[in-house]
């Protein structure tokens, strides 16, 4: 582990280099509304164009390049922590300390020297921890001090650590502290706070929508009341403890509802987002009175008390409501979106107030610190103005004058780097990935409100604020991705076409014509010819970022243009969801992509992307899935296995082709080209649809590399087939990643491989502009005139740059594998094996010969063979990124080597239990 300081300057003036690059001039508005109000002589530049050809992790006048379509120039002292994000935090009680729940590198928990300002311990499984625990899961809250700072309590699954700490600081060896799992439900504690006294401990037990009081001494629980839905934060105010219920209340009859881990929360049908929050309070002095509630806005998380109110940071609302607690009845409502072009998106998730009277809230999405003046519950707040902070600030407090901010994401995937192996056909690759996480903490002596205003300049400039969404006329003529939004374009039909995992040097570093690292190509050319051949026919471009971590944020990114704070903060358990497809909880208010073209009147085909469910015969096998494809593919019939992939969300259901499989490595990708062949030449296609190809992925019988092929296949065949048909004049089809995280790169782990098609696109460029999953998302708005879901995409560039005026109408025509698609099957399909092309024979890799398992190896090999059997997913189910991928790789590896070979990087042949990362929530990575 490294643990660096860095000292960030203020600005230069009042404006400094953000006024010559974006010549905006910004107005500071305090009034009840808190609003931001920006002008500017004419229409300004949005964020893409400040970006040009940087990539990530440049240093520009700005800040830093990230891969969420910002700039990053913080205010303060930063400590970066480069072996975790850093989820939640709290001070101990004497001011010394800091404790940050942590995940991503095998840590779950670090501890601060506040006064040397260093990292002095962490808890977790990694080889790095100095405080060796069981395993890394984290709850969305804590972790909690008692009221003598004697003992430090972290909320996990099924209950708390219970650490004993040490008068150093440090932490001793934990006690695990249990709570009741009921049913199919974890405890899933979320907050904890004592009382007073020290006598009692509170802990919202977030999986089960309840309250407990419990013995700090022995655990047992001595009380517990029912609140509303996901239970997060709590509050103690005299003899009432106060409860954010982010799911808000409980279904009543009438209501329209979804599930959250198995709880009917109230919904929205169309969005799938809940639409209630609420603020339950408990009299723990009277035990016998009744639980009241306040409505408060959507996603109620964070609380912080103070002279006489409760500030609720109410995350999907982008509010904070102000709580009187006399009365307990909301008093005002300060609307934390200060950018006049979207209502959606800031993400408030920590509060505090300042001994002098200053709010401060830190929005999540904006990477900022919002200032506001508060006079009391009676008297309109006022907003002073923002601070820039790190990437995505979690949690906001004081201590001795200094003010703590701690940052989940920080500066992004910068940390050190990791060996990835893929097994037959490809070598070990060391490079960036999603996972190389560095979170920060910020520490700075609040400034005076006229200094905050000027870095309120910076904090537009880094995030692109510039104007509103521009609405159009019909009457201006048809461009591919019109200027303004409503203005026609030539582009009718798009195809979006998510993939899985794969980074942009994993696919495409062996293209010479693009800023690649051919020792990095784990699948290039040889693997997937179609990805090239389509590369050179219609552009290749390198600096195009996927933001998300793994799949549950991937396909948040490119369905809401966001991954909202709930699953952000979820990351150290991903109990209660993983992908949010069925959990209300996920979903923001604004809507989705399919929503979105629906509100707008237009048409939505779906296969496969944000499915939940499918069912398939039980016996069914990839091997039969295959031979079926062979048939349909030889005879033109249909297929003979019925699969039914459906949503909970009914507005996607209502257009999703049942019989296109959901996510399963399990059944080919060449046979979902089939299956959607038969909808586009009897029904045609929507205005847009949607495909998720998940045979990337990788985790099926086949081998990686035959997998990997597979999926180019299928991509090859549908722009095959849809550039021969009649569509193809006025189609546009993206092809993306939803994440990069099992591979590696030379840039960032985040930089993954993006293919835009049609007719209009510019052929046979290199484009090195930089572009992330917004700005995709942003162009496909653009292009169907449906109006951005968040202030993410409001700000985001469409990719304008990327297309021409003048179409070029040829066809492209799909290439066949070079690698058999039944490579590495331990039972070959009744049809027969797939031979692949010979067309390059030299390039075909061979099945490699496995070497005899060696006696002394005989042990371990069996172990790794148990392990496997526990690995197997729910046929009927199948969710992407089950199985832990550290222990996943090292299996490839000494499978291929016959256990004679150490994982590279490693001095000894290691059994499942003592792989590094092994307590790593399994969804981390490619399974």
């Amino acid at each position: 582990m490294q643990v660096k300081r860095q000292r960030l300057k203020a600005p230069e003036n009042r404006f400094g280099v953000f006024r010559r690059l974006t010549d905006r001039r910004v107005q500071v508005v305090a009034a009840g509304t808190a609003a931001l109000a920006i002008t500017s002589g004419g229409i300004a530049s949005a964020s893409t164009y400040a970006f040009g050809n940087h990539k990530v992790a440049d240093e520009t006048g700005l800040g830093t390049v990230l891969a969420s379509d910002q700039f990053s120039k913080p205010i303060g002292d930063r400590l970066l922590v480069d072996n975790g994000k850093l989820l939640s935090s709290t001070v101990s009680p004497d001011g010394r300390y800091l404790a940050a729940l942590t995940t991503d590198r095998s840590i779950a928990l670090t501890i601060v020297d506040l006064s040397t300002y260093k990292v002095i311990q962490q808890a977790g499984t990694a080889a790095t921890a100095n405080l060796k625990i069981n395993n890394n899961n984290a709850g969305q809250e804590g972790p909690t001090y008692s009221p003598d700072g004697k003992f430090l309590w972290m909320g996990q699954i099924n209950g708390f650590n219970r650490f004993p700490v040490n008068a150093d600081g440090t932490l001793s060896a934990p006690t695990f502290i249990s709570l009741p799992i009921d049913g199919s439900k974890h405890p899933l504690p979320a907050q904890a706070v004592f009382s007073s006294d020290g006598a009692t401990l509170y802990t919202a037990v977030n999986g089960q929508n309840r309250v407990v009081a419990m013995d700090p001494a022995t655990g047992a629980i001595k009380q517990s009341w029912n609140v509303g839905n996901a239970p997060r934060d709590l509050a103690l105010v005299g003899g009432k403890l106060y409860v954010s219920n982010e799911g808000g209340r409980t279904a009543e009859a009438g209501d329209e509802t979804l599930n959250s881990y198995g709880t009917q929360v109230p919904a929205d049908p169309k969005t799938g987002a809940v639409t209630t929050g609420t603020v339950s309070v408990i009299n723990v002095a009277d035990t016998s009175a009744e639980v009241k509630s306040i409505n408060v806005g959507l996603h109620p998380t964070a609380l912080h008390a103070a002279k006489g109110a409760l500030f609720v940071a109410n995350t999907g609302s982008d509010t904070v409501s102000v709580v009187d607690t006399d009365r307990d009845a909301v008093v005002q409502t300060i609307t934390t979106q200060p950018w006049p072009g979207a209502k959606v998106g800031y993400e408030p998730d920590g509060i505090t107030l300042t001994g002098d009277g200053r709010l401060l809230v830190t929005l999540g999405r904006a990477n900022a610190v919002a200032v506001y003046r508060y006079r009391g519950t009676r008297t309109p707040v006022g907003l002073v103005g923002l601070l820039p902070v790190d990437y995505f600030p979690e949690n906001v407090t004081t201590v001795g004058g200094q003010v703590l901010v701690t940052n989940l994401r920080g500066i992004g995937e910068r940390g050190p780097t990791r060996t990835i192996d893929k097994g037959p056909g490809t070598t070990p690759a060391t490079g960036h990935n999603t996972h190389d996480s560095t979170g920060t903490l910020l520490r700075f002596a609040l400034p005076s409100d006229q200094l905050i205003k000027a870095y309120t300049a910076r904090v537009f400039a880094q995030n692109g604020w510039d104007i509103g969404v521009l609405t159009g006329s019909r009457h201006t003529p048809a461009t591919p991705v019109p200027a303004r939004l409503g203005d026609p374009s030539t582009i009718k039909h798009v195809f979006l076409l998510v993939k899985e995992n794969r980074s942009y040097d994993q696919v495409f570093g062996d293209d010479a014509r693009g800023n690649g690292d051919p020792a990095l190509a784990q699948f290039g050319e040889n693997a997937t010819p179609n990805q090239h051949a389509l590369a050179k026919q219609f552009g290749l471009y390198d600096n195009t970022y996927d933001v998300a971590t793994n799949s549950a944020e991937g396909h948040n990114w490119l369905m809401q243009s966001d991954d909202p704070e709930y699953t952000e903060s979820s990351a150290g358990e991903y109990e209660r969801s993983y992908d949010t497809e069925d959990d209300a909880l996920g979903h923001q208010r604004s809507g989705t992509l399919w929503s979105g073209v629906q509100a707008k009147g237009g048409t939505v085909k779906n296969y496969g992307e944000f499915l939940q469910f499918e069912t398939k015969p039980s016996t069914a096998t990839w091997q039969q899935f295959y031979c079926d494809t062979k048939n349909m593919e030889s005879t033109g019939q249909g297929t003979t296995i019925q699969t039914d992939s459906s949503s909970p969300i009914p507005s996607l259901n209502s257009v999703t082709a049942h019989d296109y499989p959901k996510f399963d490595t399990n059944i080919p990708d060449i046979y979902r080209y089939e299956i959607w062949k038969r909808h586009f030449d009897a029904e045609g296609p929507g205005n847009l649809n949607m495909f998720w190809l998940s045979s990337d992925h990788t985790g099926g019988a086949p081998s990686p590399i035959a997998q990997v092929a597979d999926n180019d296949v299928a991509v090859g065949k549908i722009v095959d087939h849809i550039s021969h048909s009649k569509y193809w004049k006025d189609s546009a089809i993206f092809v993306i990643q939803d994440d990069t995280q099992d591979g590696v790169d030379h840039v960032d782990g985040a930089r993954g491989p993006i293919q835009v098609i049609s007719p209009w696109a510019k052929h046979g460029s290199v484009d090195s502009r930089y572009y992330t999953a917004i700005t995709v998302v942003r162009t496909i708005e653009q292009m169907l005139g449906m109006k951005p879901m968040n202030q993410k995409d409001s700000a985001a560039t469409p990719m304008r740059t990327a297309f021409t005026s003048k179409p070029d109408y040829t066809p492209f025509t799909a290439l066949p594998n070079r690698i058999p698609l039944t490579n590495g099957l331990k039972t070959p399909p009744a049809c027969g094996n797939d031979t692949g092309s010979q067309a390059k024979a030299s390039l075909a890799p061979t099945q490699p010969a496995t070497p005899k398992i060696p006696d002394a190896q005989q042990a371990t090999a069996k172990l790794w063979e148990a392990w496997k059997k526990q690995q197997v997913q729910d046929p009927q189910n199948p969710k992407p990124d089950q199985l832990n991928p550290d222990q996943l790789n090292h299996l490839t590896w000494y499978e291929t080597h016959g256990f004679t070979v150490p994982y590279p990087g490693e001095t000894k042949i290691l059994t499942p239990a003592e792989v590094p990362g092994r307590y790593l929530p399994s969804s981390d990575a490619d399974g």
